[in-house]
């Protein structure tokens, strides 16, 4: 199993809304309403998602192969993702969680997703 930035970027973008912009440190990354929902780690083979601070614990803990954080992320929405771990079909639904958690209610309409993933 693995899950890379490419094919995270790729589905990102099938969602609503989503358009490739500069995030706050300059990286170029899938962004709804100026938001991001995936960015790319520092280190190869690695990329930062966004998600609730319930769903990282969750994650972490059921899978720490894929899933952990730094201390710079730690207390923060975000967790970092490792590519070759990741299982494609839950990065899919993170990545449109994800995304539904900032974009507006004609994008979740236009997707079909008036309720959360």
């Amino acid at each position: 199993m693995s899950f890379s930035w490419d094919e995270a970027v790729a589905h990102a973008l099938t969602l609503p809304g989503v358009t490739m912009g500069v995030g706050a440190k300059g990286s170029v990354s899938p962004q709804v309403r100026g938001q991001q929902i995936v960015s790319q780690g520092r280190a190869p083979g690695t990329y930062v998602l966004r998600a609730t601070r319930e769903e990282i614990v969750v994650l972490k803990e059921t899978d720490p192969d894929t899933f952990w954080q730094t201390p710079q992320y730690e207390g923060w929405p975000t967790v970092l993702v490792n590519a070759a771990s990741a299982d494609p079909e839950r990065m899919k639904l993170l990545i449109e969680r994800a995304w539904w958690d900032r974009a507006s209610q004609k994008q979740r309409a236009a997707a079909g997703m008036e309720a959360r993933p």
